[in-house]
């Protein structure tokens, strides 16, 4: 039997003699009271140094409900809890981690240039809406392509429904998902088919209901920094920084997961003489060491280049990438036309800034933004090489932001649709696909929880307000058209419909085409020095150009409705892909797009 478990210094933990030891860290309580449900009692906790109270029992073991309970007769859940035995609000469940037995435990993971990422919902992305059935469909996953799944956020949130950004036990896999056995069984079970399993952790807050922690440890937060979601993380503080890095370990170790997406980071503040991002990150690259390809990812508003550094050897010092939120806006606007909100910093020149983007990585590169009334944003990135950046052209976010859940699919013309993914799929950056993009889904992806009363109304009310200063939803008529986040029909709505794989077949043979000449052609290339890039705009054509190791691949797109006059360069090239047969000295038609492949001595790779 070969089975993993990590090791942490909270939480409850199965001791070798089947004890159970208890640790909790609760610095404003004096005293804390460990409760076993099954036998009904409660036990006085040692109290420790600096605010950690810890009992071990023999009264417990492996399926035992506990919860703490604090001086006010308050009962809360470990905040480290592995297992929820109901709600968030209920006992956590002991378990000992190093039950399940591992089928294939000698996987060591791919090289990042290798993946191709497929970002879901575990709750919509089947009729099952569990791990089970994520797992059910992985070989559909495997014929289209794909090399990588992406988890949305499954740890433990209030109510049964939910995005999973409101989690408020980071350890504990929502239990309407299924338990870690379950958990565990897909990740191998995509293991055994060549697929990394990348999950989603947010450690910039908390959701609004079920966080117990400012009742025994208002210390984890401060109110020196704030958030749109209150005071901040406190990470200036060893406790904290401690709870985080086990986490980022704990999922990597004990489940096996390939790689973590960190959302949101910039929201994160940290005074600390090490920031946070760069510590967890050394801690991950030295617990988890050379044995196996690990990739970390950042979701970065604010384009802070400098964790996206390589060492020599082309390997990532900190995060391996960085999703590119500029491609998807500039890519949007040339889509749509749509020029709302952030958009607008991309209305101008968006060919050019496309151009920017594939071969610099980010547009905003310390350049203002009108949006933020002209504060400079992001850092200098051309340095960077391509498989920094994660590109998309829709993402959880970018559909379910929307007020009725748009795809992509249903707000631009197929002609436009097929050279924006020719694009997206060929370039050496990093592509992630939204589950059910493959197939162009027409179901909406809406934004959903599952609050109850006062919380349930705020959040009704703040996401009709959200969308106030668009001229759409000016009266309140247009804004009680929003879906109400808290119904159960706008889950259901959000489910992936599976059956239109077969109508929508023309797309999903697009993709399954594109990303196999990625497979045989652009991947083996990726790692091979590939840098050099740059672009140019003739007569409103986009040029790309980058080295790939002893090769040069080429970009040639015209990206407008109206059809260009163009000489393209006179080198032989090897055409990869091409949307539409052009005759030499024709004019390029609108949504053209081109990729080809050369040696530096001119003759086809």
């Amino acid at each position: 039997m070969t089975s993993f478990a990590h090791h942490m210094p909270f939480g409850a933990a199965v001791l070798p003699d089947s004890a159970v030891r208890f640790r909790l860290w609760a610095p404003g309580q004096q005293h804390v009271g460990l409760y076993l449900q099954e036998a009904g009692t409660i036990s006085i906790m040692d109290a420790l140094e600096d605010g950690w109270f810890e009992l071990t029992t023999s009264a417990a073991s492996v399926g035992s409900a506990y919860q703490f309970q604090l001086e006010d007769g308050l009962f809360v859940p470990d905040p480290a809890s592995r297992l929820q035995k109901d709600s968030v609000h209920g006992p956590s469940i002991v378990i000992d981690p190093a039950s399940y037995d591992w089928h294939f435990p000698d996987w060591r993971g791919r090289p990042w240039q290798e993946a191709v990422i497929y970002e879901l919902h575990t709750g919509t992305f089947s009729a099952l809406g569990n791990f089970d059935g994520i797992r059910r469909h992985l070989d559909h996953l495997i014929d289209l392509g794909i090399t990588a799944i992406e988890l949305m956020p499954i740890a433990s949130f209030a109510g049964q429904r939910n995005w999973g950004y409101d989690g408020v036990l980071p350890f504990a896999p929502h239990n309407a998902y299924g338990d870690p056995a379950m958990l565990k069984a897909l990740i191998d079970a995509a293991h055994e088919r060549g697929l990394m399993v990348f999950l989603d952790v947010v450690y910039n807050h908390f959701g609004p209901d079920g966080n117990y922690l400012g009742k025994y440890a208002p210390q984890f937060f401060t109110s020196r920094h704030k958030t749109p979601w209150g005071d901040a993380i406190d990470f200036s503080r060893p406790a904290v920084r401690d709870f985080f890095s086990h986490n980022a370990l704990y999922w990597l170790t004990e489940y096996r997961f390939d790689g973590l997406r960190f959302d949101a980071v910039h929201a994160i503040s940290d005074d600390s003489p090490v920031h946070i991002l760069t510590e967890l990150a050394e801690t991950v690259r030295r617990q988890i060491g050379s044995d196996r390809d690990i990739h970390l990812v950042l979701e970065n508003d604010a384009n802070i280049a400098r964790f996206l550094q390589r060492k020599a050897t082309g390997r990532a010092a900190y995060y391996d990438a960085q999703w590119n939120d500029d491609f998807h806006h500039v890519g949007h606007v040339l889509l749509t036309g749509e020029r709302d909100g952030y958009y607008g910093d991309f209305a101008s020149e968006t060919v050019d800034r496309l151009g920017r983007s594939l071969t610099e990585g980010f547009v905003y590169q310390g350049d203002p933004s009108t949006f933020r009334d002209g504060e400079k944003r992001g850092e200098p990135s051309k340095d960077l090489p391509p498989c920094a950046f994660v590109n998309f052209l829709q993402n959880h976010d970018q559909i379910g932001n929307r007020a009725f859940g748009d795809r992509m699919i249903g707000l631009t013309s197929p002609e436009a649709y097929r050279a924006m993914t020719a694009i997206l799929l060929l370039a050496p950056e990093i592509p992630l696909l939204f589950m059910g993009e493959e197939w162009g889904e027409t179901n909406p992806f809406l934004f959903f929880c599952d609050f109850d009363g006062e919380l349930a109304e705020a959040v009704r009310n703040g996401r009709r307000r959200e969308f106030e200063r668009f001229p759409a939803f000016a009266d309140p008529e247009s804004q009680a058209r929003i879906p109400d986040p808290n119904a159960l029909q706008t889950f259901r709505q959000s489910q992936l419909d599976w059956s239109h794989r077969k109508t929508h077949q023309a797309v999903l043979d697009l993709y399954r085409q594109l990303l196999a000449l990625r497979h045989r052609e652009i991947m083996p290339r990726l790692g091979m020095g590939t840098g050099h890039a740059g672009y140019r705009i003739e007569h409103g054509v986009l040029l790309a150009e980058w080295r790939l190791g002893t090769g040069r691949l080429q970009l040639v797109a015209n990206l407008s409705d109206r059809s260009i006059a163009h000489e393209a360069s006179a080198v032989r090239m090897r055409p990869l892909y091409v949307t539409h047969a052009q005759d030499d000295g024709k004019p390029l038609p609108a949504w053209y797009v081109a990729w080809y492949l050369r040696d530096d001595d001119g003759e086809p790779a």
